[in-house]
C-alpha cells in the first residue's frame, strides 16, 4: 500500500519495533511511534505518548494515519488494549491494520496466548482491512529465558518442550513487507529454521558462555504440558522459515 501519511507503529521502541522502524524509514515512509512515554522527534520518526490499555491518547496518535502496525504487547491485557486501538482506528478511518501475534495462540491453553487470540479476533472483526502474522518465539526472548535458567545451581529442563526460535530482524523484515502491501488477512506463520528441544537450547547457551551446570529433567504438568509436548506451539505446514539459527544468534550475542 502506497501512502504519504505517517505509519503508526505501536510498541515501536521494543525488540521488534527497534528493527521495524528503521526499515520503514529506509523505505521512505514517515513513522509515528506510539509508546507509553513521548519524546522529541528524530530522524524522521515522531513519538506520541498514549496508553492503549487505559484508552488514553490514542485518537491524537491516529490523526492523519492510514496504516497501523500494532506491535505493542505485554504479559496481560493485550486483548483490551487491542480493542481500544481498533475502536479508535475505525473512527479515524484507518485503511490497513497489521498485527503481530504468536504461533499457537489458537491452540495452546495458556492465558497470555488466549489474550493474544482475543486480540487477533478484535483485529479481524474490526471492519478495517487487516493482516495478522503469527511468529515463533524470538531468539532474544529465548536467550533471556535460557540465561535466567542458567543462573540456577541446577538447570531445569522441561521434557518434551520444543521451540523453533526465529530472529526478530527477519520477523521485522516480513512485517514491513506486509505493512507496505495490501491487507492479506491471516498470513503464513514465520518460524526459525530448526526445531530444538530445551536441552539443546540450554546446552548451546552453556557452551558459548563457558558455563557448566547440572541439568534436571522436569515434566510440565496438566493440559498445558500435554499441548506443548504435542507441539501445539510449533509452526504449521506451509509456514515461512527464517535463516538465522540459534547457534548463529548465540555466536553473535552470547559469546
Amino acid at each position: 500500500m502506497t501512502t504519504t501519511s505517517p505509519i503508526l507503529v505501536t510498541g515501536g521502541t521494543g525488540t521488534l519495533g527497534s528493527h521495524v522502524v528503521p526499515l520503514l524509514r529506509d523505505a521512505g515512509h514517515e513513522v509515528r511511534v506510539l509508546s507509553r512515554h513521548g519524546r522529541a522527534a528524530e530522524n524522521g520518526v515522531s513519538y506520541v505518548a498514549a496508553d492503549l490499555l487505559k484508552g488514553e491518547g490514542i485518537e491524537a496518535a491516529l490523526e492523519g494515519v492510514e496504516t497501523v502496525l500494532h506491535l505493542a504487547g505485554g504479559p496481560k491485557g493485550d486483548d483490551e488494549a487491542t480493542r481500544n486501538l481498533v475502536r479508535a482506528a475505525s473512527r479515524a478511518g484507518v485503511r490497513h491494520l497489521v498485527y503481530i501475534s504468536v504461533i499457537g495462540a489458537d491452540r495452546l491453553p495458556v492465558k497470555w496466548l488466549q489474550s493474544k487470540l482475543a486480540a487477533e479476533q478484535a483485529v479481524s472483526e474490526s471492519g478495517i482491512p487487516w493482516t495478522t502474522l503469527r511468529a515463533a518465539q524470538f531468539h532474544d526472548l529465548t536467550l533471556k529465558m535460557v540465561r535466567g535458567m542458567a543462573k540456577l545451581p541446577v538447570v531445569p529442563v522441561p521434557g518434551g518442550l520444543r521451540l523453533e526460535p526465529v530472529d526478530s530482524r527477519e520477523v521485522a523484515a516480513r512485517l514491513v513487507e506486509l505493512t507496505l502491501g495490501e491487507a492479506a488477512g491471516l498470513v503464513p506463520d514465520i518460524a526459525g529454521p530448526r526445531v530444538y528441544d530445551m536441552a539443546e537450547l540450554i546446552r548451546g547457551y552453556l557452551k558459548v558462555s563457558g558455563k557448566r551446570r547440572p541439568k534436571l529433567p522436569v515434566r510440565l504438568p496438566g493440559k498445558t504440558g500435554r499441548a506443548y509436548r504435542a507441539g501445539e506451539n510449533l509452526a504449521l505446514e506451509g509456514s515461512l522459515t527464517g535463516k538465522l539459527t540459534w547457534e548463529d544468534f548465540l555466536a553473535e550475542h552470547a559469546g
